[in-house]
């Protein structure tokens, strides 16, 4: 770092600006009074005041991923000469502690701003440079000697790092939060089914009675939905590594320098360890949002899984006296203010709210998605706050139901036996033998006159009880696990 007259040197400052009331700030529209203890600038504090909206703020992950682009960008420029080493340094220095959230209390704004993110790439821009300028001891909202535009946004243009930021948070959180959760809960629910693979029980089709199966083969069923989802999450992430950056304003790469966009998605690269590129089109990875849409697509598929499991875990777990009652959750909490003793399936409940609001947010995604118009997708806000909820929710909602529901579920074994001593649809092992008419015959009887199937079997005279015990055999019925045969 040069540390002679002509360029300051950083100081190792603390974050935080010891000033009360408003600081003057500017912007190409004129000056702006903003809170004095804040580092954001002109722009932030006009969307602040002109988007009001809710309570929706942008999530943390974007600005966290925004500090990585203003990294990369400030070190390829840097190399190449376009920037010297103590601005750099400043910059770095201020881009790191917005990675690991050290500034989060300066990135205010609210997700309904500007479709193309302009308003938070400015946030950023702006608390970086007065970071910077703090740094090296110079005056905040002078744009000195660190600019926000000049120098924190060169080569850059919020049309390509906002959807660049986007792609980061997202691959974010999918390795580090969705799928470890996700897999953690496959996991369970796999080793439940091992240890439950001999256990045989009647299966249901239509909500009606079926042929028997096995408690593993049923969870290994689940087990198997969600490993394809996963599967599906991880192949749609392959669209999210392509990054914008370096497109700027249309795609065409206009202020940015040759070779920029390469060396800024590999520095990307290198500094999240993630295999980032450049987008080969940058038309399309600015126009549209497609791999955005593509990956909650996954999450959306994801929910629709976990909907399943979570709906039939507290199906077969209801009652306790007069539902199915072949499962046995854990008793987490009071499940009733009026009626004592009573315990409900609330992880499940849960888990199936969460899978309803994930397919809710992909109707926005989705919607937004198509709202492309011409060289730029300006909804892009909405895509991403959905997004990382929808990952957030997921991964949260996995975590919870592995632990405090599936982990310790436990069978009801004296019911289920009690279920496939009682099916009349075992009779289908008697079809081969007897033929179709005359085992629906025997089921039929079964059923009109209360009897057991060996009763109404032995009652036909087309059975007689040897045959019927050695062919009418649960365990024999189940086929040979997850083998397919």
């Amino acid at each position: 770092m040069s540390n002679d007259d002509n360029h300051p040197a950083m100081q190792d400052l603390p974050i935080g600006i010891a000033a009360k009331g408003m600081r003057h700030e500017f912007d190409s529209m004129g000056d702006v009074d903003v809170p004095a203890d804040r580092y954001w600038g002109a722009q932030t504090e006009r969307s602040l005041q002109h988007f009001n909206i809710g309570g929706d703020l942008m999530p943390k992950p974007v600005y966290h991923a925004y500090g990585y682009v203003k990294k990369a960008c400030a070190l390829v420029n840097n190399a190449a000469g376009r920037l010297p080493d103590w601005k750099r340094d400043a910059i770095i220095r201020a881009a790191d502690e917005t990675i690991s959230g050290k500034l989060d209390d300066h990135y205010p704004l609210f997700v309904w701003q500007t479709g193309s993110g302009t308003q938070s790439n400015m946030n950023v821009n702006e608390v970086i440079s007065n970071r910077a300028i703090q740094l090296l001891g110079g005056t905040l909202g002078t744009q000195q000697p660190v600019g926000p535009n000049d120098d924190v946004n060169m080569g850059q243009s919020s049309n390509d790092t906002f959807p660049t930021a986007m792609h980061i948070a997202s691959v974010a959180a999918i390795d580090d939060l969705l799928v470890p959760q996700v897999t953690k809960l496959a996991e369970t629910i796999e080793k439940k089914a091992d240890s439950w693979m001999d256990v045989v029980k009647i299966g249901r089709t239509h909500l009606e009675d079926a042929v028997p199966l096995t408690v593993g083969q049923e969870w290994h069923g689940w087990a198997g939905q969600i490993r394809d989802a996963i599967a599906d999450i991880e192949t749609s992430r392959e669209g999210l590594y392509k990054l914008a950056v370096g497109g700027t304003a249309v795609g065409t790469g206009l202020n940015a320098p040759e070779g920029f966009a390469a060396d800024v998605a590999a520095k990307i690269a290198e500094l999240t360890g993630k295999p980032f590129v450049t987008a080969p089109n940058k038309f399309s990875a600015q126009g549209s949002l497609d791999a955005m849409v593509r990956a909650h697509g996954a999450l959306r598929n994801l929910a629709v899984a976990l909907m399943k499991i979570a709906n039939d875990m507290r199906w077969l777990a209801s009652g306790p006296r007069c539902g199915f009652a072949e499962l046995l959750l854990p008793s987490n909490e009071p499940g009733s203010s009026i009626m004592p003793g009573k315990v409900n399936p609330t992880q499940c409940e849960a888990m199936v709210m969460i899978a309803i609001q994930v397919m809710g947010n992909d109707s926005a995604v989705s919607i937004s998605g198509s709202q492309g118009n011409f060289e730029l997708n300006a909804m892009r806000p909405v895509i991403i706050n959905n997004f990382l909820h929808s990952a957030r929710i997921l991964a949260d909602g996995c975590e919870k139901f592995r632990e405090y529901s599936v982990e310790g579920t436990e069978l009801n074994r004296e019911k289920i036996q009690s279920y496939v001593d009682g099916s009349v649809m075992l009779v289908t092992a008697l079809s081969p033998v007897i033929g179709y008419q005359n085992a629906a015959h025997i089921a039929e009887k079964a059923i009109a006159e209360g009897l057991t199937l060996k009763q109404a079997a032995l009652a036909s005279g087309k059975v007689d009880e040897a045959m019927f015990d050695k062919v009418v055999r649960p365990l024999d019925m189940v086929g040979k696990g997850l083998s397919g045969a």
